[in-house]
């Protein structure tokens, strides 16, 4: 088994294998069309069949007939600016009827091999504005969606290749954002 990211429904041609990865392209597709350089954004994902079934007119405003087994991403309050995001996470419940989330950040990425040039006993911020200033470094959008049982999807987008078919996904991208995500579960 590889551990390379797959490609995207978009840059396969094939649809999206499962619903939370369909979410998580959803979710990505609806952030490019506000742009970059904005806060994260939070999202709950209720699961379509138990909407249909808990509110019928609901969902059928929503179109939700026509996506019976997906899962629709309902966006949250905006993310208190400053806020620290692993603080923020910590403070939220979510409701029974919630079946996962998903966030959407923006961040600074490098890639494999520049960790060894990292500068040996810096201080965070030090570190921060290494990476800021890293010949090689990659503005991505992540994003990362989970769901109650564990399962976990991530979309990313680089920023300078910034169009559907270059999203990679795959459930080990973000790692630590998909385990903080699970934790607002417990």
């Amino acid at each position: 088994m590889s551990d390379s990211p797959d490609l995207t429904a978009a840059a396969s041609g094939l649809p999206a294998a499962t619903p939370l990865t369909r979410a998580a392209l959803e979710i990505d597709e609806h952030a490019a069309t506000l742009g970059w350089d904005l806060p994260a954004r939070l999202f709950a994902l209720v699961d379509n069949a138990q909407m249909r079934k808990a509110n019928p007119r609901l969902a059928s405003q929503l179109g939700l007939d026509d996506n019976p087994t997906g899962l629709t991403p309902v966006e949250q309050e905006e993310i208190p600016p400053g806020t620290e995001l692993d603080r923020f996470l910590g403070t939220i419940a979510w409701p029974d009827g919630v079946v996962g989330c998903a966030l959407v950040v923006e961040r600074l990425m490098l890639p494999p091999g520049a960790e060894a040039s990292r500068p040996k006993n810096a201080s965070e911020k030090e570190i921060n504005e290494w990476v800021a200033t890293h010949p090689q470094r990659q503005e991505v959008r992540i994003t990362a969606a989970v769901l109650r049982d564990g399962a976990k999807e991530v979309a990313l987008r680089l920023r300078e290749k910034d169009v559907a078919r270059e999203v990679l996904t795959g459930p080990e991208l973000v790692p630590n954002l998909t385990e903080a995500l699970l934790s607002t579960f417990s």
